[in-house]
Formats: C-alpha cells, sequence, structure tokens
C-alpha cells in the first residue's frame, strides 16, 4: 500500500525527457484548479539516495512551483526490476 507523505519540491529531480513534454497550458489550468481544491491527487517518486525522482505528474508538481508551494503530496513508489 502506497503512503502519501510531504517532501519538498526542491528535492524532486525531473528527468530531461519527461521534461521535454511539459504542456504550459495543462500547467496553467492545473495551477488555477489547485487555487480553488489543492492538490488532489499525489505526484509518484522514487528515492534516487539524495532526494527523488519525478516517476507521474509532472504537470502537477509544475503547477505547484507556478504557484510558490514549497512541498507536494507525493506517493514513494519503488523502482521496477526488469
Amino acid at each position: 500500500m502506497l503512503q502519501k507523505q510531504s517532501i519538498a519540491l526542491a528535492d524532486v529531480r525531473v528527468p530531461t525527457k519527461r521534461a521535454k513534454t511539459l504542456d504550459t497550458a495543462k500547467v496553467q489550468a492545473l495551477a488555477e484548479d489547485m487555487i480553488e481544491n489543492g492538490q488532489t491527487t499525489p505526484i509518484q517518486v522514487r528515492s534516487d539516495g539524495a532526494g527523488f525522482i519525478l516517476v507521474e505528474g509532472l504537470h502537477r508538481l509544475e503547477a505547484l512551483r507556478a504557484l510558490g508551494e514549497t512541498s507536494v503530496a507525493a506517493y514513494l513508489v519503488q523502482a521496477r526490476l526488469h
């Protein structure tokens, strides 16, 4: 069972490949929704020792950054072994 935790936005690193998929219009719409409703769905991250690597939730993460938030609700997931 995944447990929700609060982590610092500064500790989350976004992989370059994932960052290229960013849609600024979607970030703006999410930010407006978060002003009214807050963050309803946690992002997913995995630990890399010094911090966290984003797995899912790029637009939610960037919307929170745009709003000036310092922390994010996140689920810590394990890396998949192939």
